[in-house]
């Protein structure tokens, strides 16, 4: 049976205490692109610093005294670890989260600040839900699940009722999707009369379980998964959500590793805004075709929760996709002022040198060659091929790292 209204609205009762409405801002950069009014919703700015307390608080809040009593356990890579954390210190509830190796350390950090205790476990969600199982069957802990249950769903679809009071005229939501709960729940709440709202989900295409599931009309698991959008990395739809995305998604997109770090850099630049690479993957897939999205369009931020030193990979990644940084390695003459010649010419292409490495010694080189390391600025892919122009003219051999 779908989840009703009554149950969503049910479960926004239940969070009027707990969770804040997010923001939802205007953005004016993506507007242009899509020639119509596109919104941010900031679930990047939500307690735990993502959308996944709203469930889990939902599902916990249910639980009978004697349920309580015996704790619950989770499997996560930081975002549901967080929720349930933070949920079962509200309720009084001892938590144990399963995280795959790996899993970024502030996500780590904030699920242990919360007071739930964290094991280590497999590589992946999948691989922590197996152990979050046997757990279950061994302690008598609930799990709570990150998607799929109908509390969990009703919770974020509390997202959904907050999209339509903010932005009443809107008409396509682009979600980022990992096992499907907050894209059900969103798809849900908008089931209005008289105004139809297309709702559409974004997955990475490294770890992309619903297009396939969809096209079977059943859940699919995955054999690998490879991105770094962690946080939308699920190998097997859950059900209950999986039945809502038949009925109300329009349609599952992808988007490649390139996209989802183009679309990082651009929130940070343009929006000033911090997310996860899973967060921005609505952005990423608006940013592939928007002239695919009907206007007035809302954009879900899903997260924000980011390693600092993974955020400073993504945006060097970025910027290179975005033909803004370049790495190469080019052969000079081993002469007085080679190296110098060099950077002039470099100068007079406007290329801004980040980074310098002189070597003069590999056993590729000739006697009388040196090689230079070099990071580079560029101002995008045309000003990019300039520089490599430049340098093919002047006699230089490079190599692209």
């Amino acid at each position: 049976m779908s989840i009703t209204a009554a149950e969503i609205a049910r479960a926004a009762d239940l969070l009027h205490d707990v969770v804040a409405p997010t923001p939802l801002e205007y953005s004016r950069w993506l507007s242009d692109l899509v020639g119509g009014d596109v919104f941010l919703k900031c679930e990047n700015l939500q307690r735990t610093g993502s959308f996944k307390l709203r469930g889990a608080y939902v599902r916990m809040a249910r639980l009978s005294k004697k349920e309580r009593a015996l704790g619950v356990v989770a499997a996560s890579a930081g975002n549901h670890a967080q929720g349930v954390a933070l949920a079962a210190q509200l309720l009084g509830i001892k938590a144990t989260v399963f995280m795959p190796h790996g899993a970024p350390i502030p996500k780590e950090k904030a699920t242990r600040a919360y007071g739930a205790e964290i094991r280590f476990v497999g590589t992946s969600i999948d691989d922590c839900l197996i152990a979050a199982r046997a757990f279950e069957a061994e302690t008598g802990a609930i799990l709570i699940h990150p998607f799929d249950h109908r509390d969990i769903v009703a919770g974020q679809a509390t997202t959904g009722l907050e999209i339509v009071e903010q932005c009443p005229q809107v008409r396509t939501v682009v979600v980022p999707t990992g096992g499907g709960g907050l894209i059900a729940g969103i798809a849900l709440a908008m089931q209005r009369d008289g105004m139809p709202i297309e709702v559409v989900g974004v997955q990475a295409k490294g770890a992309a379980a619903y297009p396939a599931s969809l096209a079977a009309g059943m859940p699919v698991q995955l054999d690998k998964m490879a991105t770094m959008a962690d946080g939308i990395a699920v190998g097997l739809p859950g059900t209950v959500p999986f039945a809502a995305i038949q009925q109300y998604v329009s349609g599952v997109l992808t988007v490649d590793e390139d996209s989802l770090s183009k679309a990082l850099l651009l929130v940070l630049e343009r929006a000033k805004l911090v997310v996860e690479p899973a967060g921005a993957a609505a952005v990423a897939a608006v940013l592939d075709d928007p002239k695919r999205f009907k206007p007035p369009l809302v954009v879900v931020l899903s997260g924000g929760n980011i390693d600092p030193l993974l955020l400073m990979r993504v945006i060097r990644h970025g910027m290179a996709a975005a033909g803004r940084y370049l790495s190469l390695r080019v052969r000079i003459p081993d002469t007085p002022g080679g190296l110098a010649t060099l950077l002039g010419r470099l100068a007079e292409v406007d290329a801004n040198i980040i980074e310098v490495l002189h070597e003069r010694i590999s056993e590729t080189l000739s006697l009388d060659e040196v090689e230079v390391a070099l990071q580079l600025e560029t101002r995008g892919e045309d000003h990019r091929e300039r520089v490599l122009a430049s340098l093919s003219t002047n006699g230089y051999t490079y190599t692209l790292n």
